[in-house]
This record gives structure tokens, C-alpha cells and sequence, in this order.
């Protein structure tokens, strides 16, 4: 981690809190007082000047976003509420599922069917006297940087590796650079949390100064995806038979109209797809298709454990803490958790990728022959473990006018594009050292790309 910039940025963030606090009218019969504060201790950090400067900034000013009111967001919302944070911002796109019950502990049986950021919110709200808890039942990529620009830490309670990506982007896209160098008012702190079963883990990332995401993609298995082959062919999985049903006689049956788009959280969409994997898994002798795995095929569900969560919110929660009251030093930077066999935590310092894609703010080489074809590039986009695209956009500058390549996100340009896969890099008028601009839903920002023959 850079100290230095580290330093600056909580400089410039003191000298901000001492201005508002400045302007502020207490009053001494409040009750809000906190000997933590007002004294020092031996985890305290180095520059830690006892006051009540940073207990005001944390019950008054300090604006938290929390990303997710699922397993992982319940927990951070009642963990930083019950902290003292009062203006807590959610973020969710989905709606409460009687699957969600056994761990979403905000939301009860007349909640189904509502939105999971504002039911959480007014329970909170409802729950903790002086919290603000406000809702936002949307995409995080419906959100300008105006909206994330207001927040002073931002924590991530997130099942996707793509909308993480996109969020890391759009931090990253906030920041200043002044002749070059990072301006640390700009940063943005993200604590990022993750589970799954019996295992999780916290990170504290500061944009622009420590490893991102994008940095250690490799820790992100890619998706697990089953060769259209075997789906369709050779089937050996109940998986495999679900994904049959899924891909490919969904859309030619259309059981539940034309255009219809599968459900996961539709009990009737879910128990067609059900009954149909079991007569495939029938033909072939394939035991194993339950509701239960139907719906976390179709739903791509990651194992949740309750317990998982709390230890994980709570760590993130503490990181919350630490950034805001500039009391102690932060996680430095990636904390790993695991109780499958007994119980252990470690942390690590994960070092920034010197050509990372998303933070180098240099160009990536891409090195392919003049006679590799344009789908070759493509596949690398999307295969390579340290990219990992879903569906790269790619645009480049030909004779003085930009063209696009290939484009998958819109039928009619798609359709008018393809014929480009199959042409050589040379065909399609591109040079050496010629710069690709690629767009890809999992960041908000075009990511340059520097062509490099070889021969």
C-alpha cells in the first residue's frame, strides 16, 4: 500500500470533518458521547488523535452504500446500523423469495414478492432509532456517478463477479489525477465481501492505491459452463439434463407463451423445467434432479450458510469502522475465512497488477498474427483468466473513421457485424500497434487495447 498517498487521504478527510464539525451546533445534552474516542490505545493508529471529531463525522455525516440486501447485505445493514452509522444508502434489483427466509433474517412471509432494499430498509428504520436507511430498487449500472460520487465508503454484499467488476470500474472511473498523480479526495474506499458455503472473505480496496479487482481475477473461478455436446448429446449429470431443458426446449416450446422469458423465482416456470429434467433424466438413467437443484441451475444459486455471513459481515462492518473513524489501520487488504474443516483465517497483502486492465491506465498489448482472425480475439477477451468478458463490444479507428467490429449487445448491429469474425486482422484494415477500444458489461468503462503483430 502506498503510505503516502494513504496519509493524504486521511488528511484531507480530517481536515473535512473538522470543518463540519465546526459548523455544527451540539447539543451537550445529546447523550452521544464515546470514551473509545477520546483516548488512545495500543491498536490504535499511529496518527490517532483522540477527539469527538470521528464520532460525529460517523453519526452525522458519514454516507455508507451498501451494495445487496441479500444473505451477505441483511447483515451489513444491521451490523453498520447498530454501529452508529445513520445515513446508509441500499442498492437491489431483486425481490424476496420464500427461499430467501431461512437466512434473509429482515424479511418475513408477507414480504415475499417486495423489494428486497426497501423491505430491509424500513425494517431497519423501524428497528433503530435516528437511522436512515434509504432504498434503491434498481441495477447498480442504473446509477450515475453523480449517485456514487455523494458516498464516502461503499461496501459490497454481492453473489456476481461481474456486477463487482462494474462497481470496481466505476470507482475507478471517480478518481483524479492532477499532472499524474492520484488526488486522494477522489478515493473512494470499497469493502468488498464474499461467501459461499462454509468459506468467505473481506477486502478492503482502495481505488487507484491497492490491488482491485481486476487485479486478482484469477481468484474468481470462471463460471462453470457445460459444452453444448454433452447437454444435448451425452448427458451424465442431472445438471446436464436441467440445462437441456433450459437451453434448448424452453425456447422451442414455449410453454408459457412466445417471448416469455424463464423465471427463476416462478414456482410454475420452475416445476415445468422440474418435470421436464426428470423424463430426460428418465431416457437416460440419470438419478439426482430435485425442485431444490432445478431452481439453483436455473437461478445459477451459490450455497449460502447463515452463519458464513455474519462473520463476514461483521469483518466488513469492522473495516466500515476502521476507514471512518481513522482510529485503527485498516486490513491490508484481503482476509480469508474458512470453516469447513475446523475453523482458521488468514490475510494477505494482494499487490497490484502492473498491467492490470482496469487500474494500469496504460493500453494492454494484444499480440496476434496479421492472418489471426477477429474471432480469435474475441475468445481470448472472454477465455482469458485475467479478463474474463461476458460480451466485448470491440471498435477501432480505420482510416480516420471509427468502425465498429463487432458489437453482440444489439441484434440488428450483430447481425450486420458477424461477417468480421471470420476476416484476418489484416482484412479488416487494422495495423500494428493500432489501439482497440472494448466495451463489456462487466465495467462502465472502455478499456483500450494496443494491437501488437507478431510474425
Amino acid at each position: 500500500m502506498n503510505l503516502l498517498l494513504f496519509s493524504l487521504f486521511r488528511e484531507k478527510k480530517r481536515r473535512r470533518v473538522v470543518e463540519l464539525t465546526e459548523k455544527m451546533v451540539v447539543d451537550g445534552g445529546n447523550g452521544h458521547t464515546c470514551d473509545f474516542f477520546e483516548r488512545s490505545g495500543p491498536f490504535t493508529h499511529p496518527d490517532f488523535e483522540p477527539s469527538t471529531e470521528s464520532l460525529q463525522f460517523m453519526l452525522e455525516t458519514c454516507k455508507i452504500l451498501v451494495i445487496g440486501a441479500g444473505g451477505l447485505g441483511c447483515e451489513l445493514l444491521k451490523d453498520l446500523a447498530l454501529s452508529g452509522f445513520r445515513n446508509i444508502h441500499v442498492v437491489d434489483m431483486d425481490t424476496i423469495d420464500v427461499s430467501n427466509l431461512n437466512r434473509q433474517f429482515l424479511f418475513r412471509p408477507k414480504d415475499v414478492g417486495r423489494s428486497k432494499a426497501e423491505v430491509a430498509a424500513d425494517f431497519i428504520n423501524s428497528r433503530i432509532p435516528g437511522c436512515c436507511v434509504v432504498p434503491h430498487y434498481t441495477k447498480i449500472q442504473d446509477l450515475d456517478e453523480t449517485f456514487y460520487r455523494q458516498f464516502h465508503i461503499i461496501v459490497c454484499g454481492l453473489d456476481s463477479v461481474v456486477a463487482r467488476r462494474w462497481m470496481n470500474g466505476m470507482l475507478l472511473s471517480l478518481l483524479v489525477y492532477e499532472d499524474g498523480v492520484l488526488d486522494p479526495g477522489s478515493i473512494i474506499p470499497l469493502i468488498d465481501g464474499g461467501t459461499e458455503g462454509f468459506k468467505g472473505n473481506a477486502r478492503v480496496i482502495l481505488p487507484g492505491m491497492t490491488a482491485c479487482i481486476d487485479c486478482t481475477l484469477e481468484l474468481y473461478p470462471p463460471q462453470i459452463n457445460f459444452p453444448m455436446c454433452t447437454i444435448a448429446s451425452m448427458p451424465r449429470l442431472p445438471e446436464h439434463c436441467i440445462e437441456y431443458v433450459r437451453m434448448l426446449l424452453w425456447p422451442k416450446e414455449t410453454p408459457f407463451g412466445d417471448g416469455v422469458a424463464l423465471d427463476g423465482d416462478d414456482p410454475e416456470q420452475i416445476q415445468w423445467v422440474y418435470q421436464r429434467s426428470l423424463e430426460r433424466a428418465a431416457e437416460f438413467n440419470i438419478t439426482g434432479v430435485t425442485y431444490r437443484l432445478t431452481q439453483g441451475v436455473v437461478k445459477r444459486i451459490i450455497p449460502a450458510v447463515a452463519s458464513t455471513n455474519a462473520v463476514i459481515a461483521a469483518a466488513c462492518a469492522t473495516e466500515v469502522f476502521k476507514i471512518a473513524s481513522s482510529a485503527y489501520i485498516p486490513l491490508n487488504n484481503y482476509m480469508v475465512f474458512n470453516d469447513v474443516d475446523g475453523l482458521y483465517t488468514y490475510t494477505f497483502e494482494a499487490e497490484r497488477k502492473e498491467n492490470c486492465s482496469a487500474c494500469s491506465q496504460v493500453p494492454l498489448d494484444l499480440r496476434f498474427a496479421p492472418s489471426s482472425k477477429l474471432q480469435e480475439v474475441l475468445d481470448y477477451l472472454t477465455e482469458s483468466a485475467s479478463l474474463q468478458m461476458k460480451s466485448p463490444a470491440i471498435t477501432a479507428t480505420v482510416e480516420g473513421k471509427n468502425k465498429t467490429l463487432y458489437l453482440q449487445s444489439v441484434a440488428s448491429i450483430e447481425q450486420r457485424t458477424r461477417p468480421n469474425l471470420s476476416k484476418t486482422l489484416k482484412e479488416l484494415g487494422l495495423t500494428d500497434g493500432q489501439e482497440l477500444a472494448v466495451a463489456d458489461v462487466t465495467t462502465p468503462q472502455t478499456m483500450l487495447f494496443r494491437l501488437c503483430f507478431t510474425s
